[in-house]
């Protein structure tokens, strides 16, 4: 008989912790299924607001969108060019200053 009580006990145990799981999944589901229905419903309010102002104002946004695009892009590009400048000025100081010993080995071989 005593050997059947602790049978008991752990079916309690592994039925409750069957239980506590369900409900933790069934309260984060839910909860996540309800921010997801409103994050939806904002989205269709924001584009029911926002579409027709995009529309009264396209002819000056495309202009302007285009217009950062270009001056990005230039930003990006000079950026580019001054760091391989930079890097081309650096390379060129150590191979005149024999600051590199492999240029150094070369250069006396060479001679």
């Amino acid at each position: 008989m005593s050997q059947i009580q602790p049978a008991r006990h752990e079916q309690n145990q592994q039925l409750s912790r069957q239980v506590a799981k369900t409900t933790t999944a069934v309260t984060v589901g839910g909860s996540l299924m309800v921010l997801s229905g409103l994050t939806l419903a904002v989205t269709v309010i924001g584009l029911v607001v926002a579409t027709p102002l995009l529309v009264i104002f396209s002819p000056v946004l495309v202009p302007a969108a285009i217009t950062i695009f270009m001056i990005m892009g230039g930003l990006l590009a000079a950026t580019a060019f001054g760091a391989t400048a930079t890097f081309v000025f650096y390379w060129m100081y150590r191979y005149v200053t024999f600051a590199d010993a492999t240029f150094q080995m070369l250069l006396l071989c060479q001679v």
